[in-house]
């Protein structure tokens, strides 16, 4: 099953092929094409990160903080749990360690796209970002 997130434009540069711990092929393209600017909005924004909520922007807007360890923790415990009784080695042991990479994939997956979006966002629809100084 071959999926193709969309066609490559310009010239191709490397190509890496890369195998997560679920077994998913990943193929990374670098291509040099040239780059789009977004058009100017002539905003502003000052961003504070929290616990909360993720982030605060100075508009007013507030993104919360899915938190998406807690959904699934309980799976993640219980197949933690079983991989450890597995025999170290056996082929039931690598079932049960796929079985944990694709939850640990999730989480991964739905914190990626939750900051890609909101990146995204934020660039499109500011000029200036400022971000706040932990220290």
């Amino acid at each position: 099953r071959f999926a193709k997130s969309r066609e490559v434009e310009g010239r191709i540069m490397n190509a890496t092929i890369r195998r997560n711990p679920s077994g998913k092929f990943f193929v990374s393209i670098l291509a040099e094409s040239e780059v789009q600017p977004y058009k100017k909005t002539g905003t502003s924004v000052g961003i504070d990160v929290g616990l909360k909520d993720f982030a605060t922007l100075s508009d007013g807007t507030t993104h919360k903080n899915p938190r998406f360890f807690r959904t699934l923790e309980k799976k993640i415990v219980n197949a933690q749990r079983i991989l450890s009784r597995r025999q170290l080695g056996s082929s039931n042991w690598t079932k049960q360690k796929k079985k944990v990479a694709r939850l640990h994939e999730r989480i991964a997956n739905a914190r990626k796209d939750m900051l890609d979006k909101i990146s995204t966002e934020i660039v499109k629809n500011h000029d200036i970002i400022g971000i706040e100084d932990l220290s």
